[in-house]
């Protein structure tokens, strides 16, 4: 039996996070199932997943910093990196209210995790995300935020010494109480019948810090309609509310890159969020991106959105936001973007055709499509014009689970290859296989352990044959396909090739130090003959953004002198961690 924590340190936020995602991944479908404002889109749950994924892993990166078990690390960078994550990974309007929720309670937490701090963190939490409301609205997810802190601080109001199982429990009960009440007080749910999906999702992530702090997951009625469909509505007696549904395996484990974690805590943005009265039709569009700009340039930016749609939200601080904003004309929302700054994982829903608002104009399924994880932008222009839909692993920011059911959503295909081209990500790779799979979609994972493995089993991809034939046929392409990366050295450490230095050129084949050398041509030329040398037939290069043409150049003469009837060719891969990849074939 694990010791139940006195307080929340870093360990406790850690287990919070990790229950937070198993809890949201029970019950993801069901919370979609139910989301009818402010747009039906059925996305609740899977925002809300997607979000604490984000900040799960982010949690877990800065663990993985501590190499060695002897310490843990400080309560404040834990919670800080809880916030930060939520905050990059943020989709939807209940994702990005969840973000400042936990960035709320995080600027708290981080100066203390007794029950005192908890009381006020969560106050400070529902403060902030009602003040980031242009026009709130009584029976959402704000509601039930402003009622868990009530209830946390009316329980320490008889005077002592508050405690944190107490306060915890008091949240968790406002809040579940507040959520059957959400009927009562928007429309739209009374006539649906069901509770506020965002409402429930806080509440599922209020009760994993129930169970983080007492070691008891708290105590429901009876699950309903055989846990299917919409939570009904009866005479208020929701407390009774499902948890079941759709599991979802893969929660992130220790080794993200620490990269990207804040030092300092980031301020809380306060643009407006808009809300339909009544969850009825609006804007055709939701753009979400990240942003790096200056706190004037997005002062202008939150002018210029609000002016083309509605639901904007806009959260962030010290250069970095996340823009959510519904809109008609999604270009002149992307395009404000760049006029402030540098926008990027933009993401464009046309709600139409994929919130199944107009079941009639959604197109049908392609029978198979490709996805591939690629480590540039060049890679992803190639790999689309092949007809694969794409996730760039940007340096430092592997895709998370939540990313890859994503973009297999968005091949909206019955069967799909997905290519993840990182032996690091096999498991977040089979996870989402996994997911995509109880949603209907036949998912086969080539494990491709590099770029050029995949572009070698993409090249094979036949479409038209069986389905079993042609997933055979890529994994065997991508067997065949040895594989090569150039680093360069950060510091002095031993590898399988000797001893190196910081700045030195690393050449690792199949993933280990081969070649230790002074500079990039050299070693490559050095690389590609310790490759050849058991034979080959085609060397695929790919090259960095800063990698000059003349280095593919040379490599091409090198191998058209030295190893007859064996071609070459080059691509580039734009913002790549390695410049340059090698695969032969």
């Amino acid at each position: 039996m694990p010791q139940l924590p006195d307080d929340l340190d870093a360990v406790a936020v850690r287990t919070w996070c990790s229950l937070a995602l198993e809890a949201l991944g029970r019950e993801r479908a069901e919370i979609d199932a139910i989301n009818v404002y402010p747009i039906a889109d059925g996305d609740t749950g899977t925002n809300l997943y997607l979000t604490v994924e984000s900040a799960a892993a982010a949690v877990e990166a800065v663990f993985a910093a501590h190499e060695t078990g002897a310490t843990v690390p400080a309560t404040a960078d834990a919670v800080r990196a809880m916030a930060h994550g939520a905050l990059i990974g943020a989709r939807g309007n209940s994702g990005t209210i969840l973000a400042q929720l936990l960035r709320g309670m995080a600027g708290v937490l981080a100066d203390g995790g007794d029950a005192a701090h908890l009381r006020l963190a969560l106050a400070r939490a529902a403060d902030a995300a009602r003040r980031a409301v242009a026009h709130p609205v009584e029976g959402t997810v704000l509601t039930v935020a402003a009622a868990a802190a009530e209830a946390a601080e009316g329980d320490s109001a008889a005077g002592g010494e508050p405690d944190l199982r107490t306060v915890v429990h008091a949240a968790y009960d406002g809040a579940l109480a507040a959520l059957a009440r959400t009927p009562e007080q928007l429309a739209v749910l009374g006539r649906a019948g069901v509770v506020d999906a965002g409402g429930r999702g806080l509440v599922a992530v209020l009760g994993a810090l129930v169970e983080t702090v007492t070691g008891q997951a708290p105590v429901r009625g009876p699950r309903t309609a055989r846990g299917k469909g919409p939570t009904p509505v009866d005479g208020g007696s929701v407390l009774g509310l499902p948890v079941g549904g759709t599991p979802v395996e893969g929660v992130p484990a220790a080794g993200f890159p620490a990269g990207g974690v804040p030092e300092a805590d980031v301020p809380l943005g306060e643009g407006p969020l808009d809300c339909p009265e009544d969850g009825g039709a609006g804007p055709a569009f939701e753009v979400i991106y990240l942003l790096e700009a200056g706190d004037e340039q997005v002062a202008r930016l939150r002018t210029r959105l609000d002016a083309l749609g509605d639901s904007l939200v806009v959260v962030g601080g010290d250069g970095l936001w996340h823009v959510h904003v519904h809109v008609d004309d999604a270009g002149a929302a992307v395009e404000a973007g760049v006029e402030a700054g540098r926008p990027y994982r933009i993401r464009i829903t046309h709600f139409a055709t994929e919130s199944g608002h107009d079941l009639r104009v959604q197109a049908e399924p392609a029978q198979r499509a490709v996805v591939v994880v690629v480590p540039g932008d060049g890679l992803a222009g190639l790999c689309t014009e092949a007809g694969a839909t794409t996730v760039i692993a940007r340096p430092g920011e592997p895709p998370a689970s939540g990313e890859l059911v994503d973009a297999i959503r968005r091949a909206h295909a019955r069967e799909v290859v997905l290519l993840p081209n990182d032996a690091a990500l096999r498991h977040t790779a089979a996870a989402a296989a996994e997911q995509a799979r109880t949603e209907g979609v036949r998912v086969a994972l080539v494990p491709t352990r590099a770029a050029v493995q995949g572009i070698a089993a993409l090249a094979v991809h036949e479409p038209d044959r069986g389905f079993d034939e042609d997933v055979v046929a890529m994994t065997a392409a991508a067997g065949a396909t040895r594989y090569a990366e150039l680093a360069v050295a950060e510091r002095q450490s031993w590898t399988m090739a000797g001893i190196c230095q910081a700045g030195d050129i690393l050449g690792l084949i199949d993933g280990d130090v081969a070649v230790i050398g002074a500079d990039v041509p050299a070693t490559a030329r050095t690389v590609l003959d310790r490759m050849l040398a058991a034979g080959g037939e085609l060397v695929t290069l790919v090259l960095g953004e800063d990698v000059p043409d003349s280095l593919a150049e040379a490599l091409e003469e090198h191998v058209r002198e030295g190893y007859l009837a064996v071609d070459t060719v080059v691509y580039r891969g734009g913002h790549q961690r390695a410049p340059l990849l090698i695969g032969v074939e």
